[in-house]
């Protein structure tokens, strides 16, 4: 199904950034085990129309960057379910610079999506360290992601 990435809400054009890719500066990244699929993704904040941004409340600047985060459930028939999760993660650079993720949950439809939001230089590599925790009586998962990001 082809999407386009002028959508009237966040969770079209998130979902659009998740099923296509802009580039590979901002393919959709993928954690999956018996239980969970965690989707995450991380692009320049200018990728955002202004005014899905002003709607949710997102900063865009060309040294802005978003990771998007789903959480997916896998259920017995093989389908999965979009749930809740504790997040936290941080940013940080080549010298250890970090920059703590503070993660806005956006709830359309049956969609959930976690937006944290992080600054960075001109080819900057950035290494993004995500705990996601979708069952509160299990350890959290440990995502770890490296990425080089070019300002606009």
């Amino acid at each position: 199904m082809k999407r386009s990435l002028v959508r009237s809400s966040l969770t079209g054009f998130l979902l659009a950034l998740l099923s296509l890719g802009l580039n590979h500066a901002s393919a959709e990244q993928m954690f999956s085990d018996e239980h969970y699929e965690i989707h995450y993704n991380a692009f320049n904040s200018t990728f955002v129309p202004a005014d899905v941004a002003q709607r949710h409340g997102l900063t865009r600047s060309g040294v802005r960057g978003l990771l998007n985060v789903a959480v997916l459930k896998k259920l017995e028939d093989g389908s999965t379910q979009a749930v809740e999760a504790n997040l936290t993660g941080e940013v940080s650079n080549l010298i250890q610079q970090k920059q703590p993720l503070t993660f806005k949950k956006i709830e359309e439809g049956d969609a959930i999506y976690y937006l944290g939001e992080f600054r960075f230089s001109n080819e900057e590599r950035l290494n993004i360290s995500l705990q996601v925790q979708p069952d509160p009586s299990r350890p959290a998962y440990r995502i770890q992601h490296e990425q080089t990001f070019y300002a606009d």
